[in-house]
């Protein structure tokens, strides 16, 4: 019988799991190249969602200072519920690199005039000996190639494909209608909803500019709108993307509402609301 490719991945989110990628990484701390190398790998902790680079510790020009044992299942409280994915709540990019889940050593990076407390991880597994698990964050910029990388490692097993279309698309709640197209661009991402980009002069809801933004590491930098129906304040509701990076060019300054906390028609058919990590908070 044939098993659904979501399945199989979802499959091995209780187990760490790690993946050669043959890219040259680099990470700059303070103007400084401390982590040089092209051995890296991509490691998934139990119930991450987002990968993380792990490097050869002899490709850092840093010293590790262990700190003590990560316990198993320290995060088995943290996360969030994505019921078609996993029973247990899964740790999505909100959830701090200092929660782990694997067996290991915590440890800081060191470099000069630096401390960077628990940014290093070293899993106590013999498929990773000799290399440390790095928090992305703590690092003021990282390089895959030339090309600076945003937001988290790039997961070679994610995808987004971005494909004109000609749906009637219609934003709803409490029976008012927030935008209406049928010249959508449709915006296809592993394991999350269709999002659906509206040219701005197809929304009716008055938008007003948010101060959020937030990063994606296939998309870029997403600015945040607000919007009222009704009696309903409904803030942060939706996004757009000014500068995308170069695999969403084609969403460039369109307008996409979480479908998460409002009511989407396509070509007559009301979608059914996603449970994803943003149906209570903006984060994408």
């Amino acid at each position: 019988m044939s098993t659904r490719m979501r399945d199989l991945l979802a499959e091995g989110l209780g187990e760490l799991r790690h993946e050669p990628i043959g890219k040259h990484i680099r990470a700059v701390l303070d103007g400084r190249t401390v982590v040089d190398t092209t051995r890296a790998v991509l490691v998934w902790e139990p119930r991450r969602i987002v990968p993380s680079y792990a490097v050869p510790v002899s490709d850092m020009s840093a010293e590790l200072s262990p700190t003590g044992t990560a316990a198993t299942d320290a995060a088995d409280g943290a996360g969030v519920h994505l019921l078609d994915l996993s029973a247990r709540p899964v740790l999505d990019p909100s959830v701090p690199f200092t929660v782990h889940t694997a067996k290991g050593r915590v440890a800081d990076v060191r470099t000069d005039g630096q401390q960077l407390l628990g940014a290093g991880f070293q899993p106590a597994d013999p498929a990773l000996d000799g290399f440390v698990v790095l928090d992305f964050r703590a690092f003021d910029a990282w390089y895959e190639e030339d090309e600076r990388n945003v937001a988290h490692p790039r997961d070679p097993f994610h995808r987004i494909d971005v494909l004109a279309s000609s749906r009637h698309v219609r934003v709803e709640l409490d029976g008012e209608v927030l935008a209406e197209s049928s010249r959508p661009t449709l915006l296809f991402e592993t394991l999350l909803p269709t999002r659906y980009y509206l040219p701005p002069e197809d929304v009716r809801a008055k938008l007003t500019p948010s101060s959020t933004r937030t990063w994606c590491a296939y998309k870029g930098r997403a600015s945040y709108w607000s919007a009222t129906s009704g009696d309903h304040a409904l803030p942060d509701i939706a996004w757009t993307y000014q500068q995308p990076l170069h695999e969403a060019e084609h969403i460039r300054g369109l307008v996409a509402f979480f479908n998460e906390r409002l009511n989407l028609v396509v070509d007559g058919e009301r979608a059914s609301r996603p449970c994803t990590p943003w149906s209570s908070h903006p984060d994408t």
